[in-house]
């Protein structure tokens, strides 16, 4: 693949505004996981959307919002911190007539950062086209954005007139990632997160979010078996019962759905065994949150 010019790009917005389903829809493939929880993203993802002879690199981040916890103060670090040295942002909406504290504060870092800024409203599908036009008007109050553009990232309505404007603006550059890199997430933390994904769309709110996921031993045996052993840690006793479920019915279907989606990652047969662990309040420990992979 030749590529001529190559940049990056920061996707913001407060939790389930749609930033990582826009994301996937952008590269034209699954990068980043979804679920109709809010604060599904935890971490910064680099998506690599190759559209020859441009590469572009979409920056996937957690929801901004108001943290309550040392985990959620590092999640919005990370928001703040991504839209550094980006070559274009684009702050991700709801359609909803009026600017939000949240969207206002992401509005301020956004035009710190002094590069194209694009205010996508998503869920365009969810309201009639009539209804629009007092959301385009709250924001353009709000700034001076490069574009204002509706679409829905979960049918694609509008997709690609957004991809064509990023695209644009990536300068001059050799290729960020290598041909056939689609992110820069390890195996353990792509496989983690298919896991938690799984776990987040199985459970009510109360659990997901106080649970994190990782990857103790990968490997591969010699009849191409692929073997995975994998925690969940949760922050109460009750709540590993609820992830175990009745004679360890959830614990079950949560590692059937991830162990599915694995083979297909993987081209093969996967061996998924998953772990339940309690670390009383660990999204408020330092020591708890550098063990679990947060930085």
């Amino acid at each position: 693949m030749q590529v001529e010019r190559a940049g990056v790009a920061a996707v913001v917005g407060r939790p389930n505004a749609g930033k990582s389903t826009l994301i996937n829809k952008l590269c034209g493939e699954r990068i980043a996981i979804v679920t109709p929880k809010p604060q599904t993203t935890r971490t910064r993802l680099c998506a690599v959307c190759n559209r020859p002879p441009v590469q572009m690199v979409l920056i996937d981040t957690p929801g901004f919002h108001a943290p309550r916890t040392k985990l959620g103060k590092l999640m919005v670090k990370t928001v703040r911190e991504s839209v550094r040295d980006v070559d274009a942002a684009v702050l991700v909406v709801e359609p909803v007539p009026s600017a939000g504290d949240i969207e206002r504060d992401l509005i301020a870092q956004c035009g710190k950062a002094k590069v194209p800024f694009y205010l996508v409203v998503n869920k365009i599908d969810t309201l009639p086209r009539e209804k629009l036009l007092p959301v385009i008007a709250a924001y353009q109050n709000e700034a001076e954005f490069t574009a204002i553009l509706p679409l829905s990232a979960r049918t694609g309505d509008g997709v690609e007139e957004l991809a064509a404007m990023l695209l644009e603006h990536m300068p001059p550059s050799p290729a960020l990632f290598p041909e056939g890199m689609s992110s820069d997430q390890t195996d353990r933390v792509l496989i983690a997160e298919t896991v938690r994904e799984k776990l987040l769309l199985c459970l009510d709110d109360e659990v997901p979010h106080g649970a994190a996921v990782t990857v103790e031993k990968l490997g591969e045996r010699g009849d191409g078996l692929v073997r995975i052993e994998a925690v969940i840690t949760c922050e109460k006793e009750g709540h590993k019962g609820i992830v175990i479920g009745k004679g360890g019915a959830m614990l079950k279907k949560i590692g059937s759905l991830a162990r599915a989606e694995l083979e297909e990652m993987y081209g093969g047969p996967v061996f998924l065994k998953l772990w339940v662990r309690v670390r009383g309040n660990w999204r408020d420990s330092d020591a708890q949150l550098r063990n679990l992979g947060f930085r």
